[in-house]
């Protein structure tokens, strides 16, 4: 008795350079390409729009969601430590000071020589 190999299918895009595990996994991929085709072929044309719409709903409501949360996380560690705030509305104080300044500077034509030093009580 002769060991007998049955021989690898013909392919028609010329994949007989591969070893057979390329070829199987050629041959599965274009099976599951073909079986996604045949699923969408038995929906409704409207049906990947819809579902498609879903999707980007379903996505912008986690991006809220999450958005809140952070938010909340913020008001609490402000809340939480005290010191923080302050020194938070300082630096807001400080570069809103220094825009009015340069403001006054561009609209003045120039600089009058004065520092502004300000203080912490």
């Amino acid at each position: 008795m002769s060991e007998a190999v049955n021989p690898l299918p013909e392919d028609p895009e010329g994949d007989e350079g591969k070893n057979p595990l390329e070829q199987f996994i050629f041959h599965q991929r274009r099976g599951l390409e073909e079986f996604g085709k045949a699923m969408e072929s038995l929906l409704p044309p409207r049906f990947k729009e819809h579902t498609q719409a879903a999707g980007n709903e379903f996505a912008t409501g986690f991006r809220v969601l999450i958005d809140a949360a952070i938010d909340e996380i913020k008001k609490a560690s402000e809340m939480e430590d005290p010191d923080a705030q302050r020194a938070m509305e300082q630096e807001r104080q400080a570069s809103a000071n220094l825009a009015a300044d340069e403001n006054e500077e561009q609209a003045g034509g120039g600089s009058s020589g004065k520092i502004r030093v300000e203080l912490d009580d």
